[in-house]
């Protein structure tokens, strides 16, 4: 009975027949399989899917394929079409679209084979079985076993929201966040009261960058569900990222009342202490993490940020390492290797700081999509061609007339933060931190971004709303400041809503503003800082789109302050700062880092010391592990 479970020939040889079958087909059609993006070609392209996935349900309905016989049979199809020469990445897409229509197709048929039916009490015992196979490949990691799993969980039964939610935990470890998300929403469409569909759909959110978005789903759940710590956990991280820390600091400690030893709320706590200045209170609250459960390696990770690292701090590097090397999940492995990274740079052993943050991005890049270098470059031609000159000067005239909105902008770790800190020391400016309003905006609007100028109707409501988040944020100051680095690719449709509003635009030298990138351990949905290769092709498109910018923004109303003379000459770059945003000269400034506000961004510990020129031509000490950035230099 065991041989025939495992006996795979037939299911072998379907795969082989299928791709000889799909490449006869596509060379008779025409579309060229060797590649994915020929122009004009898609649309054929989808109609021979079309009828090869017919083929399929053919081919394979008829056997009684197993997990076993359906790897082999997808194995066989691809190693064929490699063979006949066609291009991997649509070799990768055929076999995947494949698994998918196997999987589909498998119940039906073993209903079919078993005279046509199946009784409830068998097709709910195959459920439940498979349920607790998903849950168990989920729980070691297996997630693409999980996958298969859950995807014939939902080919058995369409309305099983258990399914939808399993099938979308196991997207999401995939980094497949876009298809997780929508499996989320259809678990809660058929069961609202599905708190643990609610807390993964946040969860996604959180890892694409929507950190607003993420705390509607995770309030329903704790209503569901009030005793979810978990829950609870993750809307006090939400409430971090949104810079609401006094309330992100009373979620945490509700959780606490409930779960004293919960190490992921004591380390939330050391994060507010950290973000807020206070370093011996957040170290006290990551030790007291660590004396729950001394196997939190996120909390001893966390120790690393709170300043610069020693030869004396050599028992914690060798716990570090042992940490790391003791099975850790990837995320885990990668925040410490982060942090081991960050040690060695400190105390100047390159070669091997260099060599934590590599395996670090390795890890870290399995929880996120692959960067899109032509998607991105699309996406600048776009709004290089539609926010010309003579488009902005013809919407200045609807534009809101307030002043009172600062855009800081430019690449993650250019010195905004700085900027930012030396502005918010001013009497009369607020520093709100990175704002989420206008990548929200945009990725609502992005269609219609690219292919026009918004509409005034639009442009009124964003400048409305905007001016209401500035106000929550402070009622009284003259200017507020943005700091969002995103933010840079948005100046065009921001200057047709706010024409008289400053926007400063921070260059750092490109190689250390890239490396600074890769040495830090960015959300998902920066997925262009975990490569070298990636960061030069963003670099290169950033400094395209920038160019533009200041090509058609009238010069009243852009400043570029370059980090390096910034750090060289303070007082001369804050009265030029000061001047651009029509604010009087206060000494203050100039002791940006005695300024006492929270500071929400990987530059926390950085922005209370006094300035300090360490950090340019920083890359020089890592000159031979840089090729990928090279020729990124700029003259001057």
């Amino acid at each position: 009975m065991l041989f025939k479970w495992l006996d795979a020939t037939e299911a072998s040889q379907v795969g082989t027949a299928l791709a000889d079958d799909f490449h006869l087909q596509s060379s008779a059609s025409r579309p060229d399989t060797r590649s994915r993006e020929q122009p004009g070609q898609r649309q054929d392209l989808q109609r021979l899917l079309q009828r090869f996935m017919q083929q399929v349900d053919r081919a394979a309905g008829p056997l009684r394929l197993n997990f076993f016989k359906r790897a082999k049979l997808a194995n066989s199809f691809k190693w064929r079409l490699l063979e006949k020469g066609i291009e991997p990445g649509l070799v990768d897409e055929l076999t995947r679209a494949l698994v998918v229509r196997l999987s589909g197709v498998a119940a039906p048929a073993a209903r079919a084979a078993a005279g046509g039916s199946v009784s409830r009490r068998s097709s709910a015992q195959e459920a439940q079985a498979l349920h607790a196979r998903g849950r168990e490949a989920l729980a070691r990691g297996a997630f693409a076993d999980a996958l298969e799993c859950y995807q014939e969980l939902v080919s058995l039964d369409a309305r099983d929201s258990a399914a939808h939610n399993g099938l979308g935990i196991a997207l999401a470890q995939l980094a497949r966040y876009g298809e997780a998300e929508e499996q989320f929403r259809r678990a809660i469409g058929l069961r609202s009261g599905n708190a643990e569909a609610h807390f993964n759909l946040a969860g996604v959110l959180q890892s694409t960058g929507r950190h607003e978005e993420s705390e509607s789903p995770l309030r329903r759940a704790l209503k569901l569900k009030p005793s979810y710590i978990e829950a609870r956990v993750s809307l006090g991280m939400t409430l971090v990222l949104l810079g609401r820390l006094s309330e992100a600091r009373e979620t945490y400690q509700m959780a606490l009342r409930a779960a004293p030893r919960n190490t992921q709320a004591l380390v939330g706590l050391g994060q507010i202490e950290g973000l807020e200045g206070h370093f011996e209170a957040a170290e006290a609250a990551f030790r007291r993490a660590l004396e729950a459960d001394a196997n939190a390696s996120f909390a001893w990770a966390s120790l690393a940020g709170l300043r610069k690292m020693t030869p004396a701090d050599g028992a914690w590097v060798k716990r570090a390492e042992e940490l790391a090397g003791s099975g850790l999940t990837a995320l885990d492995e990668a925040t410490l290797r982060f942090a081991i990274g960050k040690y060695y740079d400190d105390v100047g052993n390159y070669q091997r700081a260099f060599r934590s943050y590599q395996r670090a991005n390795e890890l870290h890049k399995l929880r996120a999509q692959p960067y899109d270098r032509e998607g991105h470059a699309r996406f600048v031609d776009d709004l290089i061609r539609v926010y010309t000159p003579e488009m902005l000067e013809g919407s200045r005239a609807a534009g809101s007339d307030s002043e009172r909105p600062v855009f800081v902008v430019g690449m993650p770790r250019s010195g905004t933060s700085l900027v930012e800190q030396i502005i918010a020391s001013h009497s009369q400016a607020w520093g709100a931190g990175e704002l989420s309003f206008w990548p929200m905006a945009a990725h609502r609007h992005e269609s219609a971004l690219r292919r026009e100028p918004l509409g005034e109707p639009q442009r009124r409501k964003l400048a409305h709303d905007y001016l209401r988040v500035l106000g929550a944020r402070s009622a009284g100051a003259l200017r507020v400041v943005d700091k969002q680095p995103a933010n840079a690719d948005y100046l065009g449709p921001i200057h047709s809503v706010f024409p008289r509003a400053r926007i400063l635009y921070l260059r750092r030298d490109p190689i250390d503003t890239c490396l600074s990138c890769y040495f830090q351990q960015f959300p998902p949905a920066l997925n262009y800082t975990m490569d070298l290769e990636d960061l030069a092709h963003y670099y290169r498109e950033h400094r395209r789109l920038m160019t533009h910018w200041r090509s058609v923004l009238p010069a009243e109303t852009f400043l570029e302050v370059p980090y390096a003379q910034l750090t060289a000459d303070q007082e001369v770059w804050t009265r030029r700062i000061l001047e651009f945003l029509g604010l009087p000269w206060e000494a203050g400034c100039l002791e940006f880092h005695r300024t006492v506000r929270p500071v929400n961004t990987a530059s926390v510990w950085q922005v209370r010391q006094k300035i300090y020129r360490s950090s340019v031509e920083r890359w020089r000490n890592y000159e031979k592990f840089v090729g990928p950035l090279r020729g990124l230099e700029e003259p001057g």
